[in-house]
């Protein structure tokens, strides 16, 4: 695993919009980002991550066990009657039993790992309901990838992965019609959720988008879009923690709609996750120890986690007995879990930042996809600081 300078394409800006791929480009003050110097860049290609074969093996087989423990711990929680422990209110605990046992199918999850390309890589968290960096990683980096290292390969099969599992998916619907939702104030969310548009068309759904506020109750309990049409089967780009809070969450367990992500991934979404993993397999070489008290991992470096937290917000690093680094945020008044520190993968970054300017180090994390239950991408992310945050760069790979 090594981080590469590289020579960036002359017009990549152009090349990303025409992939659909627009919030490429940060604009923190009102500048003409395509006119600018390229410090002003979410995607970077001055740099890149070069792996070998048999690392990519190694985070193919760790993504697809970690997948299967999660998997079996979801069934283990609702059979024990266990949701509480991840703070999962009544209804909504109804919700999730209801579509387990119904097994609503699941589209895709983001692992985030720590690894420096030696070792078993260790699990930081899993984004099993929104995650995002989808068109970064199933399309721009391959794009990238066969312009500058066309005869190398990529841990990347997500687009194929995706457009074979929404057919699946639809192949189980009456209804072959798809609504996408996301908040239309996100750039990258409506980027993230236009790409999928394009794939469940390929994949064979009647679909169509439509923004999270325009999602009412329609005839006989069914979803319905603003013109009225029942949703029959919706993406949404949405926290179920928001929704099931939201007035419409009343209707959830009663209506016929169907979500991608199911109802049962707020199971998977939630930090909860991380102890209750290290509570069925102590000692395994792709966790991290994990606690609902601080008191187990009182005296090692640890992390301070809320359960329910987005984009790095409300997380306390502590070593040698004090915070070391806090993020702020919303969510600070939520339960909290403990995890050991793994220190991120970082490397010397002598070039100029391209926000910040000259850096003594960077820190990368690592996130492999799942499409249906397969191991099937990676995308790196790297920071100033050891919390990979909102301002975070995304960076291409290649293995030979």
């Amino acid at each position: 695993m090594q981080r590469l300078p590289q020579t960036p394409r002359t017009d990549w800006r152009r090349r990303l919009d025409a992939q659909g791929f627009r919030f490429h480009s940060i604009n923190p003050e009102g500048e003409d980002v395509q006119a600018s110097e390229p410090r002003f860049a979410y995607w970077r290609e001055d740099v890149a991550y070069r792996f070998s074969a048999a690392q990519i093996d190694t985070l193919d087989d760790a993504t697809t066990e970690l997948h299967a423990m999660c998997l079996a711990l979801v069934g283990e929680i609702i059979r024990a009657g266990d949701l509480g422990r991840l703070d999962i209110a009544g209804d909504a605990q109804a919700l999730v039993e209801a579509s387990w046992v119904r097994q609503d199918p699941h589209l895709y999850g983001r692992f985030d790992l720590a690894w420096d390309g030696s070792g078993p890589p260790k699990l930081l968290e899993y984004n099993a309901d929104t995650p995002t960096s989808l068109i970064e990683t199933a399309v721009a980096q391959w794009h990238w990838k066969q312009d500058v290292h066309p005869g190398a390969d990529q841990f990347n099969s997500v687009h194929e992965a995706l457009v074979a599992r929404l057919a699946a998916i639809r192949s189980r619907r009456p209804d072959a019609r798809l609504h996408l939702a996301c908040l239309y104030d996100s750039l990258e969310d409506v980027g993230n959720t236009e790409y999928l548009l394009d794939v469940a068309v390929q994949a064979g759904w009647h679909a169509a988008m439509l923004d999270m506020g325009e999602i009412g109750l329609g005839s006989d309990g069914w979803y319905a879009d603003a013109q009225g049409a029942p949703i029959a089967t919706c993406f949404k780009l949405y926290p179920w923690e928001w929704m099931v809070a939201e007035p419409l969450g009343a209707h959830l367990l009663t209506s016929p709609t169907r979500w991608l992500e199911p109802p049962w991934k707020q199971v998977l979404s939630n930090k909860a996750l991380l102890p209750l993993l290290w509570e069925a397999h102590p000692g395994h070489p792709n966790l991290l120890p994990a606690y609902f008290s601080p008191a187990p991992l009182a005296g090692q470096p640890r992390v301070k986690k809320p359960l329910l937290a987005r984009e790095g917000a409300n997380i306390d690093i502590v070593q040698g007995g004090a915070v070391t680094l806090s993020t702020g945020g919303d969510y600070g008044a939520q339960r909290h879990i403990w995890q050991a520190l793994a220190p991120l993968a970082s490397y010397p970054a002598p070039e100029a930042s391209f926000m910040h300017g000259p850096r003594e180090r960077i820190h990368t994390v690592l996130g492999t996809w799942v499409v249906g239950d397969a191991a099937c991408g990676l995308c790196l992310r790297e920071d100033l600081t050891p919390i990979t945050s909102n301002s975070a760069y995304f960076v291409p790979h290649w293995f030979d």
